[in-house]
């Protein structure tokens, strides 16, 4: 039977990795894109020399580590730039995607996190997609506590990434985390939806 290949992302801040940890008691595989980009700009030979050829050798250190800080300097507040990052990066992670969804095909369905996967165009490689949700200063409170940056900052961010309004109106399905609406009915509901979906009919991808 189909393994069924489901995308959860949302705006920083909204609570996507929250919510995943309710599906993965539920048994559900997920990959968690924007990790996995981390590790393997630490560990992937060819993404690190793409890096070094474009942005130098200082992207890395001398014991050979990611100089985060030094990229993030770069790329901060330069579109161009962070696009050619992105662009070096996504189809890496891509690959690994692909070999590990072949690892867990024996699942009814697996979840792939990722804040970029409307951006990125990878929601094309999946069946459905769920957008988590929340209240703008919702947001920006979290984010404030968990990264101790200025609001201006999170602003700037939250400028920069696609709006709430467009990822609504490419969702499947929408988990709404207000405070208010229980995270772990909401994703039960869509975990019931997505068996029952499998069980009747092949699934397209997205693109």
């Amino acid at each position: 039977m189909q393994h069924l290949r489901i995308g959860i992302t949302g705006g920083i801040g909204v609570g996507k990795s929250t919510v995943c940890e309710i599906f993965k008691r539920l048994d559900v595989p997920v990959y968690d894109a924007d990790s996995r980009a981390k590790w393997l700009m630490q560990n992937d030979a060819v993404l690190k020399q793409l890096i070094k050829d474009e942005f130098g050798w200082d992207a890395y250190t001398r014991a050979n580590e990611l100089n985060r800080e030094y990229l993030a300097k770069i790329v901060f507040n330069n579109t161009a730039k962070l696009e050619k990052l992105n662009s070096l990066v996504h189809p890496r992670v891509g690959e690994d995607y692909e070999k590990w969804t072949q690892e867990h095909r024996d699942k009814p369905y697996s979840l792939k996190e990722a804040a970029l996967l409307f951006e990125s165009n990878s929601y094309k490689s999946l069946h459905k997609i769920i957008v988590v949700t929340c209240p703008i200063e919702m947001r920006i409170e979290r984010i404030v506590k968990r990264d101790h940056v200025k609001r201006e900052d999170i602003l700037k961010r939250i400028q920069n990434q696609m709006s709430d309004k467009e990822r609504l109106q490419l969702a499947d399905y929408v988990i709404l985390n207000d405070g208010k609406k229980s995270l772990i009915e909401q994703s039960i509901a869509i975990h019931r939806e997505i068996l029952e979906l499998r069980e009747k009919e092949a699934v397209p991808l997205k693109a």
